[in-house]
């Protein structure tokens, strides 16, 4: 099978030539697909917002190949894999970064371990494994190399994964953590909207919302504009998750929240 589409996620960044030069590698060897740039401001070795970026793409984009590069492991024995799901491919370090866009893909089909050298280029850096590794599988796969190519397969129970945040769901009370924060400093917590709905929060009721020590009183609502400015905000994203932001500023600078750090909203009944 051959794809139209490669999307490309990394914590590469825009100041240097790694991104373009990834790029220019694919296009060597499948000129043909087009490229979906995701991020490439991804926090510098954070797998976990990098899966949460990629996957909350992914449900959006046409059947692709994903290629995606957070990898601190980089050089290590760490593998490297093509994971196959129900809606596409997925291209990556074996670091927990590409299983959970495989699940929203329709869930992990198979997984195979880049090792064919006949699909890398013929010097790997061992720093470098997006433009020597990563590229040249995405290519080669969106061109119709069957994954079971690229080496032998791969127990998909043995694939990494990131541990899921906990969320707990009481009447009137979320208990959950932070799992993303965006650059405009809205912070995204793992409590769904399905959570909040459970907890009996409607639109309109006060919340406050306990983090790293403080406790701030929240409006919950729809839109941003449903709290006072410069107010504290308890909504449902475009992702399907709880989030708190804050009209007119950054939930971020205010509570200083990282990835993973506790949370609690209680809710007036």
């Amino acid at each position: 099978m051959s794809y139209d589409w490669i999307s490309f996620t990394t914590d590469y960044g825009i100041d240097d030539g790694f991104v373009g030069v990834c790029e220019g590698v694919v296009a060597r060897i499948a000129p043909r697909p087009r490229v979906i740039h995701i991020s490439h401001t991804v926090p510098p070795q954070d797998v976990r917002r990098g899966a949460a970026i990629l996957a909350q793409a992914v449900s959006y984009l046409p059947p692709a190949v994903h290629f995606a590069v957070v990898d601190p492991g980089v050089g290590t024995d760490r593998r490297g894999v093509v994971v196959v799901a129900a809606e596409g491919a997925l291209v990556g370090p074996d670091n927990g970064l590409l299983v959970p866009a495989a699940e929203l893909l329709g869930g992990v089909r198979a997984a195979y371990e880049l090792v064919n050298p006949a699909y890398r280029l013929s010097t790997v850096s061992a720093t470098f494994h997006g433009r020597d590794v990563f590229a040249p599988a995405a290519a080669h796969l969106a061109a119709g190399v069957a994954p079971e190519s690229f080496g032998p397969a791969v127990d998909t129970a043995d694939l990494v994964r990131l541990p899921e945040p906990e969320t707990t769901v009481e009447p009137g009370k979320l208990t959950t953590e932070i799992r993303y924060v965006d650059t405009f400093g809205n912070i995204q917590l793992a409590a769904t909207g399905a959570d909040l709905d459970a907890s009996g929060a409607t639109a309109g009721t006060t919340a406050h919302a306990h983090l790293n020590g403080r406790s701030v009183k929240a409006t919950v609502g729809r839109t941003f504009a449903d709290a006072i400015h410069e107010g504290l905000i308890v909504y449902v994203d475009s992702g399907g998750r709880v989030a708190l932001a804050v009209n007119g500023g950054s939930a971020a600078n205010d509570f200083g929240g990282q990835p993973g750090d506790p949370v609690l909203l209680l809710f007036a009944r």
